[in-house]
């Protein structure tokens, strides 16, 4: 345990900021299995907006580094190319 006041505020800060981070990839992760599902069954509306969603928050995520950016745009691509397969 932190002894000093900047200490306790950093160890407080981090865990605010852990639990966030926690969160956003559990939705991260929840949409991506939703999209892959959708694109997987074969339905084209559903699956356009489902991975326009996907795609934002993969570029909110690489934005806050809480994946990297290389990660985010592998990610964006595979999805588009599995949706470009539909068509």
């Amino acid at each position: 345990m932190p002894i000093k006041k900047a200490g306790i505020k950093a160890l407080r800060q981090s865990k605010k900021h852990r639990i966030r981070n926690i969160s956003a990839k559990n939705n991260l992760k929840d949409l991506t299995k939703k999209t892959e599902k959708s694109l997987l069954s074969g339905k084209k509306d559903e699956s356009k907006e489902l991975v326009q969603k996907t795609i934002k928050a993969l570029g909110k995520a690489a934005k806050t580094n809480l994946i990297k950016k290389n990660t985010a745009s592998r990610r964006k691509s595979r999805l588009m190319k599995k949706l470009n397969k539909l068509k």
